[in-house]
């Protein structure tokens, strides 16, 4: 099995293997087929614009077809995207996109802003963020050593959500042009999904770099700093209380 496989499912251990979206530009009767192989459920099926992309919500995935999924994902022949328990995670993650109308891919000054004040932030408080480029901005993934009540989890990720806004508008810079979407989302859990480290974004066809502070690595650069990112470890319960406690004694 391909290493990079084994380095995806150690990080994402946490979220539910069973169930996921593909996405993918294959299609027809003979790909359901092999999609669906071995007990896997769809639940269903759509066609994107982005450069007929097909997206299929499958569940009932056993161990051994999530594999062989994780093994077309890091190929690049499909895109796999998990979805998160809907009471408790050990894994969150901040979605950063730009919110402009028009040239909503651009880099803009606030994104720039937003994704180093929000990784400054989780440092402080003791938490180590994996910074992924993302289509339109950027994800920033953060890991537990144990599962927390997704209620406190959004009370915490709102918190320093607001931070980053507070400091963008301190700056000059204008808040609403970056939309932070937080995630586990207990409205939309079960319905809403995340791309995994190792996808080509289907709008711009780009590589899920990482982001560091000296700039965008990489793709295989990349892997190497996911794969250090692995060796820090999840941060610790204790921790994530103290800094729960912290945010909300300013909040």
């Amino acid at each position: 099995m391909d290493r990079r496989v084994d380095l995806i499912r150690e990080f994402y251990q946490a979220l539910p293997m069973g169930g996921a979206k593909v996405e993918t530009r294959r299609h027809g009767f003979a790909y359901l087929d092999e999609l669906l192989r071995g007990g896997v459920a769809l639940e269903y099926g759509e066609l994107t614009l982005s450069g007929l992309l097909h997206k299929y919500k499958i569940s009932g995935i056993p161990p051994g077809r999530m594999a062989e999924l994780l093994e077309q994902h890091v190929a690049g022949e499909c895109n796999v995207c998990l979805y998160f328990d809907g009471s408790a995670n050990a894994i969150f993650c901040f979605n950063l996109d730009n919110n402009r109308k028009a040239a909503n891919t651009a880099l803009i000054p606030e994104m720039e802003a937003a994704v180093e004040d929000l990784r400054g932030f989780l440092e402080s408080y003791g938490f180590s963020p994996l910074v992924l480029a993302s289509g339109r901005g950027f994800h920033l993934w953060c890991r537990l050593a144990g599962p927390v009540e997704n209620g406190r989890l959004h009370g915490l990720m709102i918190r320093l959500a607001a931070k980053t806004a507070a400091r963008l508008q301190n700056r000059g810079l204008d808040h609403n042009l970056v939309k932070m979407n937080l995630y586990p989302d207990r409205r939309t859990s079960h319905v809403v999904s995340l791309r995994l480290f190792g996808s080509v974004h289907s709008k711009n066809g780009v590589f899920s770099r990482v982001l560091t502070r000296a700039g965008l690595l990489d793709e295989a650069s990349s892997w190497a700093a996911f794969e250090e990112q692995l060796g820090k470890g999840a941060t610790g319960l204790e921790l994530f209380e103290s800094a729960y406690a912290r945010l909300s004694a300013e909040f």
